[in-house]
């Protein structure tokens, strides 16, 4: 399920203003490269930065999502025919034979149910040719980022084109287990009304992740630091078994 803010079409509309530094997509982008990709899956391309990214690189791109709003937003980019969009998840989707599927920022921990997020990695290991790579990120638990999340610092004014300020905060609302739920408002000076969009991520441990690639049935090739955070993220590099000679 798709968290508030990318189903609703004024919030989508905030997403790339509201975080237009996409550095952290640079190393996805050198991995593609690195392994060749001629075509990559997307799961939970959003506003799909990250699909135009690759395609304006020549890739055959399929992004997916379940947010309809989200993807109203990429539909309407620059370039936007060039990749595939689908309005749905990584447990159905059209034959494909990818070289690589990709989970970047949140994608893999906003999955927080154990039976989608077994469905998920299975159904990118049927989109990926066999000995294709699957990668995507999950922060570290021990670091408790959602300590960080409040609004003291969080808090900011933008002005979104079209749209003008919109001023945005965190609050964390609870921590149960490994499930940690969170509010973005925003506050729209045009007209004073605030939304609200409640999200929760799964935190897992690098054991339990390892246990669920393996399970599905993929080879753990690596499992690195993210360059721009280090020591936050596991970003974890997994392939699909290549047939027996």
């Amino acid at each position: 399920m798709a968290a508030d803010h990318f189903q609703d079409p004024r919030l989508a509309a905030l997403y790339d203003p509201l975080d237009p530094d996409r550095g952290d997509l640079d190393p996805y982008l050198r991995l593609a490269e690195e392994l060749g990709a001629r075509q990559v899956l997307d799961i939970g391309c959003g506003t799909g930065v990250f699909a135009l990214l690759l395609a304006a690189r020549g890739v055959d791109v399929v992004g997916v999502d379940p947010a309809g709003a989200s993807l109203d937003v990429a539909r309407a980019k620059a370039g936007a025919e060039r990749v595939r969009w689908i309005h749905g998840d990584a447990t159905a989707l059209p034959p494909l034979r990818a070289d690589l599927a990709t989970m970047t920022a949140n994608v893999a921990q906003a999955i927080t149910d154990p039976g989608e997020w077994r469905a998920t990695l299975e159904g990118a290991r049927t989109a990926l040719r066999p000995g294709g790579h699957l990668v995507f990120e999950t922060r570290v638990p021990a670091r408790r980022a959602w300590e960080e999340w409040n609004r003291e610092a969080s808090y900011g004014v933008t002005d979104v084109p079209g749209v003008g300020a919109v001023e945005s905060w965190v609050d964390l609302v609870g921590v149960e287990g490994p499930l940690v739920t969170f509010r973005w408002s925003y506050l729209f000076a045009s007209d004073g009304q605030v939304l609200t969009s409640d999200s929760t991520l799964r935190f897992r441990e690098r054991e339990e992740v390892e246990a669920d690639l393996a399970d599905a049935g993929y080879a753990l090739v690596d499992v690195r630091d993210a360059p721009d955070r280090p020591g936050r993220e596991f970003v974890f590099l997994a392939r699909s078994p290549a047939p027996l000679m």
